[in-house]
């Protein structure tokens, strides 16, 4: 299982890299309504490099706990902006929580995310309202922990997760920044999506896609 479980994680991050690529000008434009402009560009070569990084690797001998230590260090090394070290330790602490299970059942898929949300928060000290990727990470985690709680087959668990992420990308549009660049502008800040929950999104949307289309075989 934990062969395949590994080569599983790797398309989806290859899932990510060109979901990511594709909607870089997007990212970018958001950004530059109340930030530098260049979070797509980050965003992109973030997870290229991620993909790099395991291209060179022989994932039939890692587990998925590797490889998501693999993609955290290529990120970091990628990306010294601050989004670096967030999605850095976001990886990171997924490396920690599927060390616990090495396989991507369903709870370990919810674990997953319950984990990236966890490194964020610890690492950029944020809560939500604050009109950050947060406002993203954590409805959908709460939409994860609640999926699993009632018993959800793995696509009705995605796909909670990812409404109550777009829900929350959306609801930034009406937040005054209150971290990061964008806390500059105050008042201005309102009327925009936060370009970090709304990369979240895409993320989260790639992840559904690699998690719903097939399970991993051992």
């Amino acid at each position: 299982m934990s062969e395949s479980a590994a080569r599983h994680l790797s398309k989806m991050f290859h899932r990510i890299s060109v979901a990511i690529s594709a909607e870089r000008d997007r990212l970018s434009e958001l950004d530059g309504a109340i930030g530098d402009a260049d979070h797509g560009i980050t965003m992109s070569l973030g997870f290229m490099a991620v993909n790099g990084k395991l291209a060179k690797l022989d994932l039939d001998q890692m587990l998925p706990s590797d490889v998501f230590t693999a993609a955290a260090s290529a990120f970091l090394d990628a990306v010294g902006a601050s989004t670096g070290p967030l999605y850095a330790t976001a990886f990171r602490r997924a490396a920690q929580a599927l060390k616990q299970d090495e396989s991507l059942s369903s709870s370990g898929q919810a674990a997953i995310v319950r984990a990236m949300t966890t490194g964020i928060e610890e690492r950029g000290r944020g809560q939500r309202g604050d009109k950050t990727m947060l406002d993203a990470w954590i409805p959908a985690t709460e939409a994860a922990v609640a999926a699993q709680a009632r018993g959800a087959v793995v696509s009705d668990m995605w796909n909670s997760i990812v409404e109550a992420a777009d829900a929350g990308a959306n609801s930034t549009r009406s937040m005054v920044a209150t971290r990061g660049r964008a806390a500059r502008l105050g008042e201005r800040s309102l009327g925009h999506i936060d370009p970090g929950a709304a990369s979240a999104v895409i993320i989260l949307k790639a992840m559904r896609a690699a998690f719903v289309e097939g399970e991993p075989k051992g």
